[in-house]
């Protein structure tokens, strides 16, 4: 990724105020640690006075009106890199729910209006319901990562957040990109479960998926333009081939064709800038 989307906490403060200006109202966060802040329980992901419950309590003091969305997944936190706990190779999915939930609760009393569980994890949807509102967060929304594809276009973000996987993949959790169907059974899922958003990921190679989810809910449905989609295109601009900004109108359109209530994109700010 571009240098200027991995940002110091101070710098991060200044883009949310100018994105706020330029009339973005909704600004998804992510963290990046360092190793020595990583162990393979994600223990930093609870702490609530971590760089990232921190800079959430920031962002909602310096701009109270920008809806934070919040990241819940343990591959930032985790020094295997995955987004559950790894014990002999496997993935244990239920002991993982224990563990989002209290990351969750963090963020939520950080001042975070919206999580996003990208994690794929069974059931988690439902149990991070019960666990907010257990502590009272009701109106916190979750924004459920209901179709979120195993790609190779995530790769920018993961060397940028250095949260790529230590050994193996994520085959086993994330989904495969042949299978259609998998995304119905996933919607039906985490709506019975109380998701308020439904997410699709990466968003231009799964404009089929957008769609399938649109026709099929009554729930706001979102995609992400993923890091991967924003870089191709970027490479393409910087070669000469492609206009900058005719091939993000484009593809933001297609993606807003195929259904997408909520998008989100790097170049979103880029977006109001133009128009």
């Amino acid at each position: 990724m571009p240098g200027v989307y991995r940002l110091s906490q101070d710098l991060l403060l200044k883009e949310a105020l100018d994105a706020a200006e330029k009339g973005i109202r909704s600004l998804a966060i992510f963290p990046s640690l360092p190793d020595s802040k990583k162990d393979p329980l994600a223990l930093e992901s609870k702490n609530p006075n971590g760089i990232y419950a921190s800079t959430i309590r920031k962002l909602k003091e310096k701009c109270p009106n920008l809806v934070l969305i919040t990241d819940v997944a343990m591959d930032p936190y985790s020094s295997d890199g995955h987004d559950g706990i790894l014990r002999d190779g496997r993935i244990l999915n239920d002991e993982t729910l224990e563990i989002l939930a209290e990351m969750a609760i963090c963020q939520a009393r950080a001042g975070a209006d919206i999580i996003a569980p990208s994690d794929m994890m069974d059931g988690r949807v439902g149990f991070l319901r019960k666990a907010l509102d257990g502590e009272g967060f009701q109106d916190v929304g979750i924004l459920s990562y209901t179709a979120k594809y195993c790609s190779c276009f995530y790769g920018p973000f993961r060397e940028a957040l250095d949260s790529a996987p230590k050994s193996g993949d994520k085959k086993t959790y994330q989904m495969d990109p042949a299978n259609r169907r998998e995304a119905l059974r996933e919607l039906r899922l985490d709506t019975l479960e109380g998701a308020d958003m439904v997410m699709v990921k990466p968003a231009l190679a799964y404009l089929d998926i957008i769609s399938d989810l649109k026709q099929n809910s009554e729930l706001p449905v979102a995609a992400y333009q993923v890091s991967g989609e924003y870089a191709m295109i970027m490479a393409a601009v910087e070669k000469g081939f492609l206009n900058e900004k005719e091939a993000f109108l484009e593809t933001l359109t297609a993606i807003k064709r195929a259904g997408a209530d909520v998008i989100l994109s790097y170049w979103a700010k880029k977006f109001c800038e133009e128009l």
